[in-house]
């Protein structure tokens, strides 16, 4: 899943020189969102966990000692992982499994642009 963020015009700030262009609110809360999910070490942890297994999914079962917390916390986390769309999760039997999302790389490569998009850039594409 790739995001597309459109930045904003520029304007002038107090001291009339030109403002530089960047998100507007709704995209600085979509970029939030994504970042805010990996805001936490443990989140971070868990989808490298996630990510380095030679399976490709990781039982939920499996994730509670690496981090040292509970199941209920780790599931809070891997609900908030997903919700952000950076893993997929999958039912089997009693156990949720979870692996990385298909379009979570591009999804953060995209948050991190649109975050630290350059003026020259944000101009360009203004004009265009």
């Amino acid at each position: 899943m790739t995001t597309s963020l459109p930045l904003v015009g520029t304007t002038s700030d107090a001291c009339g020189r030109p403002a530089a262009a960047g998100l507007g609110a709704e995209q600085a809360g979509a970029v939030a969102r994504t970042f805010k999910a990996l805001s936490d070490p443990a989140r971070v942890r868990l989808l490298s966990i996630i990510a380095a297994a030679p399976e490709g999914d990781a039982c939920i079962c499996d994730l509670t000692e690496p981090v040292g917390l509970s199941q209920p916390t780790v599931s809070h986390h891997m609900k908030l992982l997903a919700e952000a769309g950076l893993v997929t999760r999958e039912q089997r039997g009693r156990w949720a499994h979870y692996a990385v999302a298909p379009g979570a790389r591009a999804l953060l490569a995209a948050s991190a642009d649109a975050a630290l998009q350059p003026a020259d850039v944000a101009g360009a594409a203004e004009r265009s």
